[in-house]
């Protein structure tokens, strides 16, 4: 299966109770897909850890078995003929949402950076996506720390196969490799993780609210994108006002919040003073992460910095914005001579590598209220500091995996706050459940509507047969909006007994109870549903 390798889940368990449910669970999937690997003559090790759900949460639907037509694809195809093509999936469950990535708990920087996907890419990796046959829906959730793709997928194993391969293909890394740092969530586990991700829960410094930001662009670049379509949408909605929620609700955001923040942090808390004072401070780069990084570091006390960028509009922005500060301007091809004038070097460009070992044996060393030793530090991704600076004798390497160490100093206040946070988040996704769940009885409503108004027209039409000619237009007018008047008054009780605006679960819940009713009352559930791939805007 499309599994095979270490696919870890985000989060560990946080409860006796839910880690025996989870355990449980965690053995029929590995059986399934143990099963599988054995009739393709593999070797599966996959071992899928869910992430904590909420009591309130609806049942887990993470471990649905695999499919026949999984296994058989002659079957599949010819299941597929016999229902003449129109709904190929109307036998299984709803469409899936899958999350799928990397993210600094799981993957080195170096696989990370090469799955990077920047804003001018995104439309486009979302296209070829969605141009795989399981793929309904897709959007990508792409900054240093990680890379996640959440997908709407039909027939979620091979949704998740498809997925994989354009990973492979787009990073250029091979798939056994890749696999290795994968991990893999599915349903209310995909969706209750992208909220904690909103939330700052699963950042490497917790309650950091850059990542709100992230979530909010994704949401802004894929509203005019065909492929992220209304599920994703929705999600992402919710993401974005439980991320709110949590910021203005708890005290999670207290202290270092961000990476550029907990970046200025750290490295006070390394230097011999613990203290800026002394110290020649470059930042390279002018974007959103340095001027998060200007802000931290005047609060710091540091007031003396360079800002070396490819352009100086932006530097003069900064320079506008902060006055308190005395920010020096330079342009990137002086980086390499300031940077042998200066001690503590941020990098945050997007450039790529800028800086090598080389480079430094060149230069002198630092002043001594750093004892002698330069720091740099990369926050950028893909990095500007190549791997081999760390080997010079007298620089100290920092990148964005090193600050969780940051995060341990303040873990006890973060996880009292995080309590409060899961509460909140557990609400939103209820209520993002709820929504979701009203839209499974948009396929019965058209059966029932296309049923209805196929024996309608059948039965007009077997009328006018006997009725002759002798009928004028205005007559026959009449019996036909007669016919639709009886079919529409008809359908009126069913049709109120199907709409939810999904905003009350126990609304939503007598809802599909009332749907279920009707698919057998009417025989609904083998008429194909008419219309393309739901979920496409």
């Amino acid at each position: 299966m499309a599994l095979s390798g270490r696919v870890r889940a985000m989060e560990p368990k946080r409860s006796s109770a839910k880690s025996s449910a989870f355990a449980t669970g965690g053995k029929c999937a590995a059986k399934a897909r143990a099963t599988f690997a054995r009739g393709r003559n593999t070797v599966t090790r996959a071992v899928v850890t869910p992430p904590t759900t909420h009591d309130n949460a609806r049942p887990d639907t993470t471990l649905r078995p695999v499919s026949a037509a999984a296994v058989d694809s002659s079957k599949a195809l010819e299941q597929f003929r016999s229902m003449g093509g129109a709904s190929r999936y109307a036998s299984e469950a709803k469409s899936s949402i899958v999350s799928i990535g990397l993210s600094i708990h799981t993957c080195p920087v170096e696989v990370r950076e090469k799955m990077a996907v920047p804003e001018d890419k995104w439309e486009e990796a979302v296209k070829q996506l969605t141009s795989y046959p399981h793929v309904e829906e897709a959007g990508i959730l792409s900054t240093c720390n990680r890379m996640e793709i959440y997908v709407v997928a039909l027939s979620w194993h091979r949704g998740v196969r498809e997925v994989e391969e354009w990973m492979s293909q787009y990073s250029g890394i091979p798939l056994d490799e890749l696999r290795e740092h994968l991990f893999l969530l599915r349903d209310q586990d995909a969706t209750s993780h992208l909220l904690k991700v909103s939330g700052g829960l699963d950042s490497v410094v917790m309650g950091e609210g850059q990542i709100l930001a992230q979530v909010k662009n994704v949401f802004a670049l894929g509203e005019n994108v065909e492929g992220f379509g209304r599920h994703l949408s929705g999600l992402f909605k919710a993401a974005i006002t439980a991320g709110k929620r949590v910021r203005s609700e708890t005290s999670i955001a207290s202290g270092a919040v961000s990476v550029s923040s907990a970046a200025a942090e750290l490295v006070q808390m390394k230097l011999p003073s613990n203290s800026f004072d002394g110290c020649r401070v470059m930042i390279v780069g002018a974007g959103t992460m340095s001027r998060l990084l200007v802000k931290h570091l005047v609060s710091k006390r540091c007031t003396e910095m360079t800002i070396v960028n490819r352009s100086a509009g932006r530097v003069e922005e900064l320079q506008a914005d902060f006055p308190e500060a005395n920010i020096k301007l330079a342009l990137m091809d002086e980086f390499l001579p300031l940077a042998a004038e200066h001690d503590v070097i941020f990098t945050a460009a997007s450039t790529g590598v800028i800086i090598t070992k080389d480079d430094l044996a060149t230069m002198p060393a630092a002043a001594a209220c750093v004892d002698g030793k330069r720091r740099l530090v990369d926050i950028a991704v893909p990095r500007n500091v190549d791997a081999d600076c760390g080997e010079d004798a007298n620089t100290i390497c920092y990148n964005v995996d090193d600050l969780k160490e940051l995060v341990e100093a303040n873990k006890e206040a973060r996880e009292r706050a995080a309590d409060e946070a899961r509460e909140l988040l557990a609400q939103e996704q209820a209520g993002f459940e709820a929504w979701r769940d009203s839209l499974e009885t948009v396929p019965t409503i058209k059966r029932l509507r296309g049923k209805a108004e196929a024996i309608r027209a059948t039965e007009l039409e077997k009328a006018m047969g006997k009725l002759g000619d002798g009928l004028t237009k205005k007559q026959m007018k009449a019996v036909e909006e007669l016919s639709r008047g009886i079919v529409n008054k008809l359908l009126h009780g069913p049709m109120q007994a199907l709409r939810s605006d999904g905003t009350d679960p126990a609304q939503v819940s007598q809802t599909l109870v009332n749907m279920h009713a009707l698919e057998d009352m009417f025989d609904l559930k083998n008429d194909g549903v008419p219309g393309s791939r739901n979920g496409k805007k």
